[in-house]
Protein backbone atom coordinates (compact mmCIF):
# COMPACT_ATOMS: atom_id res chain seq x y z
CA UNK A 1 0.00 0.00 0.00
CA UNK A 2 1.55 3.31 -1.13
CA UNK A 3 0.60 6.17 1.17
CA UNK A 4 0.34 9.28 -1.05
CA UNK A 5 -1.23 11.61 1.49
CA UNK A 6 1.83 13.88 1.54
CA UNK A 7 1.62 14.18 -2.25
CA UNK A 8 -2.03 15.24 -2.04
CA UNK A 9 -1.16 17.98 0.44
CA UNK A 10 1.44 19.27 -2.04
CA UNK A 11 -1.09 18.91 -4.86
CA UNK A 12 -3.56 21.07 -2.97
CA UNK A 13 -0.93 23.81 -2.89
CA UNK A 14 -0.18 23.39 -6.58
CA UNK A 15 -3.88 23.80 -7.41
CA UNK A 16 -4.11 27.09 -5.55
CA UNK A 17 -3.63 30.29 -7.51
CA UNK A 18 -0.53 32.34 -6.76
CA UNK A 19 -0.64 35.45 -4.59
CA UNK A 20 0.31 37.48 -7.69
CA UNK A 21 -2.67 36.21 -9.67
CA UNK A 22 -4.96 36.64 -6.69
CA UNK A 23 -3.90 40.28 -6.45
CA UNK A 24 -4.59 40.75 -10.17
CA UNK A 25 -8.02 39.16 -9.80
CA UNK A 26 -8.99 41.49 -6.98
CA UNK A 27 -7.68 44.53 -8.86
CA UNK A 28 -9.69 43.55 -11.95
CA UNK A 29 -12.77 42.90 -9.84
CA UNK A 30 -12.53 46.33 -8.24
CA UNK A 31 -11.96 47.99 -11.62
CA UNK A 32 -15.10 46.36 -13.03
CA UNK A 33 -17.09 47.51 -10.00
CA UNK A 34 -15.93 51.08 -10.61
CA UNK A 35 -16.86 50.87 -14.30
CA UNK A 36 -20.35 49.58 -13.47
CA UNK A 37 -20.92 52.25 -10.81
CA UNK A 38 -19.80 54.99 -13.23
CA UNK A 39 -21.93 53.70 -16.10
CA UNK A 40 -25.12 53.53 -14.06
CA UNK A 41 -24.52 56.91 -12.45
CA UNK A 42 -24.11 58.53 -15.87
CA UNK A 43 -26.72 56.58 -17.84
CA UNK A 44 -29.21 55.02 -15.42
CA UNK A 45 -28.96 57.10 -12.23
CA UNK A 46 -32.19 55.64 -10.85
CA UNK A 47 -30.25 52.40 -10.21
CA UNK A 48 -27.32 52.16 -7.79
CA UNK A 49 -25.45 48.83 -8.11
CA UNK A 50 -24.06 47.06 -5.06
CA UNK A 51 -21.67 44.11 -5.13
CA UNK A 52 -21.04 40.84 -3.33
CA UNK A 53 -18.42 38.16 -3.94
CA UNK A 54 -19.58 34.57 -4.38
CA UNK A 55 -18.61 31.23 -5.89
CA UNK A 56 -15.44 29.20 -5.48
CA UNK A 57 -13.29 32.16 -4.44
CA UNK A 58 -15.52 32.78 -1.44
CA UNK A 59 -15.77 29.06 -0.64
CA UNK A 60 -12.00 28.54 -0.82
CA UNK A 61 -12.37 25.92 -3.58
CA UNK A 62 -10.95 27.91 -6.50
CA UNK A 63 -8.37 26.04 -8.59
CA UNK A 64 -6.09 26.93 -11.45
CA UNK A 65 -6.95 24.90 -14.52
CA UNK A 66 -4.48 22.88 -16.58
CA UNK A 67 -4.13 26.01 -18.77
CA UNK A 68 -3.28 27.96 -15.58
CA UNK A 69 -6.47 30.03 -15.69
CA UNK A 70 -9.18 30.57 -13.08
CA UNK A 71 -12.45 32.44 -12.61
CA UNK A 72 -14.11 34.72 -10.07
CA UNK A 73 -17.81 35.45 -9.49
CA UNK A 74 -18.82 39.01 -8.60
CA UNK A 75 -22.55 39.49 -8.00
CA UNK A 76 -24.15 42.81 -9.09
CA UNK A 77 -27.18 43.68 -6.93
CA UNK A 78 -30.01 46.20 -7.35
CA UNK A 79 -32.55 47.32 -4.75
CA UNK A 80 -35.57 47.16 -5.15
CA UNK A 81 -36.79 45.17 -8.18
CA UNK A 82 -35.98 47.07 -11.40
CA UNK A 83 -38.76 48.11 -13.74
CA UNK A 84 -36.71 46.69 -16.62
CA UNK A 85 -36.35 43.02 -17.46
CA UNK A 86 -33.44 40.96 -16.20
CA UNK A 87 -32.08 40.79 -19.74
CA UNK A 88 -32.07 44.60 -19.99
CA UNK A 89 -30.19 44.89 -16.69
CA UNK A 90 -27.64 42.36 -17.99
CA UNK A 91 -27.31 44.41 -21.19
CA UNK A 92 -26.59 47.54 -19.19
CA UNK A 93 -23.92 45.75 -17.15
CA UNK A 94 -22.46 44.52 -20.45
CA UNK A 95 -22.39 48.12 -21.73
CA UNK A 96 -20.52 49.18 -18.60
CA UNK A 97 -17.70 46.66 -19.06
CA UNK A 98 -17.67 46.51 -22.87
CA UNK A 99 -14.15 47.93 -23.15
CA UNK A 100 -12.69 46.57 -19.91
CA UNK A 101 -10.43 44.18 -21.86
CA UNK A 102 -9.31 43.66 -25.45
CA UNK A 103 -11.96 40.95 -25.89
CA UNK A 104 -15.65 41.83 -25.85
CA UNK A 105 -17.57 40.45 -22.86
CA UNK A 106 -19.84 37.45 -23.31
CA UNK A 107 -23.54 37.85 -22.54
CA UNK A 108 -24.23 34.40 -21.14
CA UNK A 109 -27.52 33.04 -19.85
CA UNK A 110 -26.94 33.85 -16.17
CA UNK A 111 -24.07 36.33 -16.21
CA UNK A 112 -21.91 38.73 -18.16
CA UNK A 113 -18.41 37.25 -18.53
CA UNK A 114 -15.35 39.49 -18.83
CA UNK A 115 -12.36 37.62 -20.26
CA UNK A 116 -8.75 38.38 -19.42
CA UNK A 117 -7.23 36.31 -22.20
CA UNK A 118 -5.04 33.41 -21.09
CA UNK A 119 -5.22 34.50 -17.44
CA UNK A 120 -8.71 34.41 -15.92
CA UNK A 121 -12.29 35.54 -16.39
CA UNK A 122 -14.76 37.32 -14.11
CA UNK A 123 -18.46 36.49 -14.16
CA UNK A 124 -21.00 39.19 -13.31
CA UNK A 125 -24.39 37.68 -12.42
CA UNK A 126 -27.13 40.30 -11.90
CA UNK A 127 -29.59 40.14 -8.98
CA UNK A 128 -32.31 42.16 -7.34
CA UNK A 129 -33.78 42.22 -3.85
CA UNK A 130 -36.76 44.28 -2.70
CA UNK A 131 -34.88 45.34 0.43
CA UNK A 132 -31.17 45.53 1.08
CA UNK A 133 -31.76 45.13 4.82
CA UNK A 134 -34.00 42.05 4.70
CA UNK A 135 -31.65 39.11 5.21
CA UNK A 136 -34.54 36.63 5.03
CA UNK A 137 -35.39 37.58 1.46
CA UNK A 138 -33.93 35.50 -1.36
CA UNK A 139 -32.32 37.43 -4.23
CA UNK A 140 -33.62 36.96 -7.78
CA UNK A 141 -31.14 36.25 -10.57
CA UNK A 142 -31.44 37.74 -14.06
CA UNK A 143 -31.74 35.02 -16.72
CA UNK A 144 -31.15 36.04 -20.33
CA UNK A 145 -34.35 36.03 -22.42
CA UNK A 146 -36.27 34.66 -19.46
CA UNK A 147 -37.80 35.77 -16.18
CA UNK A 148 -35.99 36.54 -12.93
CA UNK A 149 -35.19 33.36 -10.98
CA UNK A 150 -34.79 32.89 -7.24
CA UNK A 151 -31.15 32.14 -6.44
CA UNK A 152 -29.21 32.72 -3.22
CA UNK A 153 -25.40 32.30 -3.37
CA UNK A 154 -25.02 33.49 0.23
CA UNK A 155 -27.40 30.78 1.41
CA UNK A 156 -25.26 28.21 -0.41
CA UNK A 157 -22.07 29.58 1.13
CA UNK A 158 -23.63 29.33 4.58
CA UNK A 159 -24.70 25.74 3.85
CA UNK A 160 -21.21 24.79 2.68
CA UNK A 161 -19.59 26.49 5.69
CA UNK A 162 -21.82 24.49 8.04
CA UNK A 163 -20.92 21.23 6.27
CA UNK A 164 -17.16 21.62 5.95
CA UNK A 165 -14.78 20.16 8.53
CA UNK A 166 -12.31 22.05 10.70
CA UNK A 167 -9.31 20.38 9.02
CA UNK A 168 -10.23 21.56 5.53
CA UNK A 169 -10.52 18.10 3.99
CA UNK A 170 -13.85 18.80 2.27
CA UNK A 171 -12.38 21.90 0.63
CA UNK A 172 -9.40 19.87 -0.61
CA UNK A 173 -11.60 17.05 -1.91
CA UNK A 174 -13.70 19.55 -3.88
CA UNK A 175 -10.53 20.95 -5.43
CA UNK A 176 -9.30 17.45 -6.36
CA UNK A 177 -12.64 16.62 -8.00
CA UNK A 178 -12.63 19.87 -9.95
CA UNK A 179 -9.07 19.13 -11.10
CA UNK A 180 -10.18 15.67 -12.24
CA UNK A 181 -13.03 17.17 -14.28
CA UNK A 182 -10.70 19.79 -15.74
CA UNK A 183 -8.31 17.10 -16.95
CA UNK A 184 -10.91 15.10 -18.89
CA UNK A 185 -11.13 15.45 -22.67
CA UNK A 186 -14.92 15.86 -22.76
CA UNK A 187 -17.34 18.04 -20.85
CA UNK A 188 -17.82 17.09 -17.20
CA UNK A 189 -20.16 18.36 -14.44
CA UNK A 190 -19.67 21.93 -13.23
CA UNK A 191 -17.60 22.88 -10.23
CA UNK A 192 -20.82 23.72 -8.40
CA UNK A 193 -22.19 20.23 -9.04
CA UNK A 194 -18.96 18.60 -7.83
CA UNK A 195 -19.07 20.80 -4.72
CA UNK A 196 -22.58 19.58 -3.88
CA UNK A 197 -21.71 15.94 -4.64
CA UNK A 198 -18.57 16.08 -2.51
CA UNK A 199 -20.38 17.75 0.40
CA UNK A 200 -23.15 15.16 0.37
CA UNK A 201 -20.94 12.10 -0.08
CA UNK A 202 -17.57 12.76 1.53
CA UNK A 203 -16.03 9.86 3.47
CA UNK A 204 -13.60 11.46 5.89
CA UNK A 205 -10.25 9.79 6.53
CA UNK A 206 -6.90 10.78 8.02
CA UNK A 207 -5.48 10.35 4.50
CA UNK A 208 -6.65 12.44 1.53
CA UNK A 209 -5.95 9.65 -0.96
CA UNK A 210 -8.27 7.22 0.83
CA UNK A 211 -10.85 9.95 1.44
CA UNK A 212 -10.93 10.81 -2.28
CA UNK A 213 -11.17 7.15 -3.34
CA UNK A 214 -14.04 6.42 -0.93
CA UNK A 215 -15.85 9.64 -1.84
CA UNK A 216 -15.64 8.77 -5.54
CA UNK A 217 -17.19 5.38 -4.78
CA UNK A 218 -20.02 7.01 -2.84
CA UNK A 219 -20.67 9.46 -5.69
CA UNK A 220 -20.75 6.59 -8.19
CA UNK A 221 -23.27 4.66 -6.08
CA UNK A 222 -25.63 7.59 -5.60
CA UNK A 223 -25.55 8.74 -9.23
CA UNK A 224 -26.10 5.24 -10.62
CA UNK A 225 -29.14 4.97 -8.38
CA UNK A 226 -30.41 8.45 -9.28
CA UNK A 227 -28.80 10.73 -11.88
CA UNK A 228 -29.47 14.02 -10.14
CA UNK A 229 -27.68 16.70 -8.16
CA UNK A 230 -30.20 18.87 -6.34
CA UNK A 231 -29.09 22.21 -4.94
CA UNK A 232 -29.51 22.13 -1.15
CA UNK A 233 -30.44 25.83 -1.13
CA UNK A 234 -32.59 28.24 -3.14
CA UNK A 235 -33.65 27.57 -5.87
CA UNK A 236 -33.20 23.84 -5.05
CA UNK A 237 -33.02 22.97 -8.74
CA UNK A 238 -31.46 19.82 -10.21
CA UNK A 239 -28.04 20.74 -11.62
CA UNK A 240 -28.19 17.64 -13.86
CA UNK A 241 -31.68 18.29 -15.24
CA UNK A 242 -30.34 19.76 -18.48
CA UNK A 243 -26.90 18.16 -18.41
CA UNK A 244 -25.36 18.64 -21.84
CA UNK A 245 -22.33 16.42 -21.33
CA UNK A 246 -21.96 12.75 -22.19
CA UNK A 247 -23.39 10.83 -19.22
CA UNK A 248 -21.79 7.55 -20.36
CA UNK A 249 -18.42 9.26 -20.64
CA UNK A 250 -18.75 10.55 -17.09
CA UNK A 251 -19.44 7.09 -15.69
CA UNK A 252 -16.64 5.52 -17.75
CA UNK A 253 -14.19 8.16 -16.48
CA UNK A 254 -15.38 7.64 -12.91
CA UNK A 255 -15.06 3.86 -13.19
CA UNK A 256 -11.51 4.12 -14.57
CA UNK A 257 -10.51 6.59 -11.88
CA UNK A 258 -11.83 4.38 -9.08
CA UNK A 259 -10.04 1.33 -10.53
CA UNK A 260 -6.72 3.20 -10.51
CA UNK A 261 -7.29 4.56 -7.00
CA UNK A 262 -7.73 0.98 -5.79
CA UNK A 263 -4.44 0.00 -7.45
CA UNK A 264 -2.62 3.01 -6.04
CA UNK A 265 -3.87 2.50 -2.50
CA UNK A 266 -4.26 -1.26 -2.11
CA UNK A 267 -1.80 -2.84 -4.54
CA UNK A 268 1.08 -0.53 -5.47
CA UNK A 269 3.85 -0.36 -2.84
CA UNK A 270 6.14 2.00 -4.78
CA UNK A 271 5.04 5.60 -4.23
CA UNK A 272 6.41 6.81 -7.58
CA UNK A 273 4.35 4.25 -9.49
CA UNK A 274 1.29 5.01 -7.37
CA UNK A 275 1.67 8.74 -7.99
CA UNK A 276 1.66 8.14 -11.73
CA UNK A 277 -1.71 6.44 -11.41
CA UNK A 278 -3.02 9.54 -9.64
CA UNK A 279 -1.41 11.88 -12.21
CA UNK A 280 -3.19 10.00 -15.00
CA UNK A 281 -6.50 11.37 -13.71
CA UNK A 282 -5.58 14.51 -11.78
CA UNK A 283 -3.08 16.03 -14.19
CA UNK A 284 0.51 17.25 -14.19
CA UNK A 285 0.12 19.42 -11.09
CA UNK A 286 0.03 16.23 -9.04
CA UNK A 287 3.62 15.62 -7.83
CA UNK A 288 5.59 12.47 -8.52
CA UNK A 289 6.34 10.39 -5.45
CA UNK A 290 9.47 8.81 -4.07
CA UNK A 291 10.85 5.78 -5.92
CA UNK A 292 10.58 3.60 -2.82
CA UNK A 293 8.27 1.64 -0.57
CA UNK A 294 7.45 4.65 1.63
CA UNK A 295 5.23 2.66 3.97
CA UNK A 296 8.10 0.29 4.79
CA UNK A 297 10.46 3.23 5.29
CA UNK A 298 8.01 4.88 7.66
CA UNK A 299 7.54 1.65 9.59
CA UNK A 300 11.32 1.30 9.91
CA UNK A 301 11.66 4.87 11.18
CA UNK A 302 8.88 4.33 13.68
CA UNK A 303 10.53 1.15 14.95
CA UNK A 304 13.86 2.96 15.32
CA UNK A 305 12.19 5.80 17.21
CA UNK A 306 10.51 3.32 19.52
CA UNK A 307 13.83 1.58 20.15
CA UNK A 308 15.49 4.88 21.08
CA UNK A 309 12.70 6.06 23.35
CA UNK A 310 12.38 2.78 25.24
CA UNK A 311 16.10 2.84 26.15
CA UNK A 312 17.14 -0.44 24.47
CA UNK A 313 18.89 1.09 21.48
CA UNK A 314 22.49 0.16 20.55
CA UNK A 315 24.69 1.60 17.80
CA UNK A 316 26.79 -0.91 15.82
CA UNK A 317 30.16 -0.29 14.16
CA UNK A 318 28.44 0.96 10.99
CA UNK A 319 26.38 3.58 12.82
CA UNK A 320 23.11 1.64 12.56
CA UNK A 321 20.70 1.77 15.48
CA UNK A 322 19.31 -1.61 16.58
CA UNK A 323 18.73 -3.67 19.71
CA UNK A 324 21.03 -6.71 19.57
CA UNK A 325 24.70 -5.67 19.28
CA UNK A 326 26.78 -2.54 19.63
CA UNK A 327 27.29 0.23 22.13
CA UNK A 328 24.28 0.95 24.29
CA UNK A 329 22.89 4.47 23.73
CA UNK A 330 22.32 6.91 26.55
CA UNK A 331 18.64 7.33 27.47
CA UNK A 332 16.73 9.81 25.26
CA UNK A 333 13.78 11.51 26.96
CA UNK A 334 12.61 13.39 23.84
CA UNK A 335 11.84 16.56 25.74
CA UNK A 336 12.01 18.87 22.75
CA UNK A 337 11.74 22.60 23.28
CA UNK A 338 14.69 25.00 23.60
Amino acid sequence: MANCNNLFIKFNGELSITSTKKAKLITSRDTLRDLIRKHFKENHPEYVPKFRGQGSYDLGTMIRTKEDTCDLDNGVYFFPKPKETGTTMQNWVWDAVENATNEKPQHRKKCVRVIYQGDYHIDLPVYYKESEKNNDENPHLAVKDDDWQKSDPKEFKDWFTENKDDKGQLIRIVKYLKAWCDNRTKKMPTGLAMTVLASNNIKYNDRDDICLRDTLKAIERILKFNWSCVMPTTPKDDLFENYSGDKDYFFESLKDFIADTNKAIDEEKNQLKASRLWRKHLGSYFPEGEDADVDRKLESLQNTASTILTGVAKTDMYGNIQEKTGVKNLPHKNYGGN
